[in-house]
């Protein structure tokens, strides 16, 4: 005995090391249960048809002879489809290996025997959960139509229909509007088959002893009563007695009234479900992107943002904790989250280690903006993050979080405003330079390798010939995340290399030209 438990622990701790063994089921538990895996939307489909074929096959085959070769389809390729489902989803539900390391670690801190049959049954426990779960009962009857000993059971291939709850997320969502409101649909059940017992009895009553043609027995009562109360009606069965019309008439009101609140509930917990649906396919989208902007906040400076970005065709995405500003996002078309920025699990989702590239924290409250910043450093130092500030001390503590840009609008404002003051004539050059009214533009252009300005001078550039001015250079910077130093109107011998930014002002026109160039 002490040998099969060697042997049975040393299995354990094999499983628990082989990084083989790990991304296999990995692997598989992804592709059967995670929805964010590129991949299972492949698998879904091949399910899908699956299922959808072997229903055909049954249709056709209630009037019609299929082929052997058909026929052989059915028995042996889809019915191993499924049986490898069904045991790849018994093997990932979970980690068997787990439990007879933790039971064996157990026991030696306790300093106890290690029972085998305690092992098991745990693991049979956990095994069971999922055999009786719903999901893998439809399973398993999806699999019984196969034993073409016994044919009535061809008729349970229906249930394969059901598989596809797991497969189509559109008709998973409605099982969870179900689900979700379960209390109030149970009492809208109850309520309906209380009225149906009653008003089939009271027409068995009125009806029974008139010697209706239609009713003869109670069951044919009840049944009138469901179709009636459905607003149905299909005049199979029609009271002939003035009592009966009358439990009619009130029965056809009272489902009419149950029809509505039942339309009532269903629409109710849509509408509550649609943002959730929404946000899921919004992280889908950006899932694919690289080089995502984030602009946490909504508000003024938010729309101003979003507006510049779509005009220069930047991917972001808006996060805001307010639904109204969050849908006022995607009304304008924008990609658009209603959720909690300061939580780490929204970049998680959204990808903060591969598609992130910067974050701006904009929103009207110095503190939620200061939260952020942190948030977004601490789980990848690496993003940009630019954070909106109007309060001084909070700004101090922003840079000791290493924010990479502080914003703080009341500042940029009184320099404005002393501007216009002194000089009205500089800012109204200025206004129309920033609104573009002169078709002129101050624009950012980065140097990249090997192009044409790549390890040149800047007289070397002539950029007097693209008909542009250069007004500073960015230098690329030593440290990932930081912006670099500033160069106002650089010598000519300035050399420009790969990752620095060019700061310049001229005609749209002519920076979209040196653009392409770049």
């Amino acid at each position: 005995m002490k040998d099969k438990k060697n042997i049975f622990v040393s299995l354990a701790y094999f499983f628990a090391s082989s990084r083989k063994y790990q991304k296999i089921k990995s692997f598989f538990r992804d592709i059967l249960e995670n929805d964010q895996y590129p991949y299972k939307k492949y698998f879904d489909i091949f399910m899908i048809t699956i299922i959808l074929t072997s229903v055909t096959i049954l249709v056709i085959d209630v009037r019609n002879h299929i082929p052997v070769w058909l026929d052989d389809f059915d028995l042996y390729f889809i019915t191993f489809v499924f049986v490898v489902e069904y045991l790849l989803r018994l093997w990932v539900y979970s980690d068997i290996h787990k439990m007879l390391i933790e039971e064996y670690e157990e026991s030696l801190f306790f300093d106890k025997k290690l029972s085998l049959f305690k092992v098991f049954g745990k693991i049979f426990k956990s095994k069971w959960q999922y055999i009786s779960s719903l999901a893998a009962i439809v399973d398993l009857i999806a699999i019984l139509p196969s034993y073409r000993g016994v044919r009535v059971l061809r008729v349970l291939i229906l249930f394969r229909a059901f598989k596809m709850l797991r497969y189509a997320k559109s008709l998973t969502g409605f099982l969870f509007v179900l689900k979700n409101k379960k209390f109030e649909l149970l009492t809208l059940l109850t309520l309906s088959a209380f009225f149906i017992f009653i008003s089939g009895i009271m027409l068995y009553v009125f009806e029974g002893d008139n010697d209706n043609p239609n009713i003869h027995n109670l069951f044919d009562a009840f049944y009138w009563a469901l179709v009636t109360i459905s607003t149905v009606g299909y005049g199979d069965i029609s009271p002939i007695t003035t009592e009966g019309r009358v439990v009619s008439m009130l029965i056809i009101i009272t489902g009419i009234g149950l029809i509505s609140f039942f339309t009532s509930i269903i629409v109710s917990s849509f509408s509550e479900r649609l943002s959730s649906l929404r946000e899921d396919r919004v992280v889908q989208e950006i899932g694919k992107k690289q080089n995502l902007t984030v602009i946490c906040g909504f508000g003024l400076l938010g729309r101003l943002v979003a507006q510049g970005f779509e005009k220069e065709g930047i991917d972001f995405v808006v996060i805001d904790l307010d639904e109204e500003k969050a849908n006022l996002a995607y009304e304008k078309g924008y990609s658009a989250i209603c959720t909690d920025a300061t939580q780490s699990h929204t970049f998680e989702r959204l990808g903060i280690q591969d598609s992130i590239a910067s974050v701006l924290c904009l929103t009207s409250d110095d503190i939620q903006n200061a939260f952020i910043a942190i948030n977004v450093k601490s789980l990848n130092e690496n993003v940009y993050v630019a954070a909106r500030c109007s309060d001084e001390e909070i700004a101090q503590k922003m840079k000791f979080a290493k924010v990479d840009q502080l914003i703080m609008p009341e500042k940029i404002a009184s320099m404005m405003g002393s501007v216009y003051a002194g000089e009205p004539a500089a800012f109204e050059v200025l206004l129309s330079i920033v609104e573009e009214k002169a078709k002129t533009q101050i624009d950012e252009i980065v140097v990249t390798k090997n192009n044409f300005m790549d390890s040149k001078s800047i007289k070397e550039i002539n950029f007097n010939k693209y008909r542009i001015i250069l007004l500073g250079v960015f230098q690329k910077a030593h440290t990932q995340g930081s912006i670099g130093e500033f160069i106002f109107n650089p010598e000519d011998d300035f050399i420009l290399n790969a990752g620095d930014k060019l700061i310049c002002i001229g005609y749209v026109s002519a920076i979209a030209n040196i653009k392409r160039k770049a």
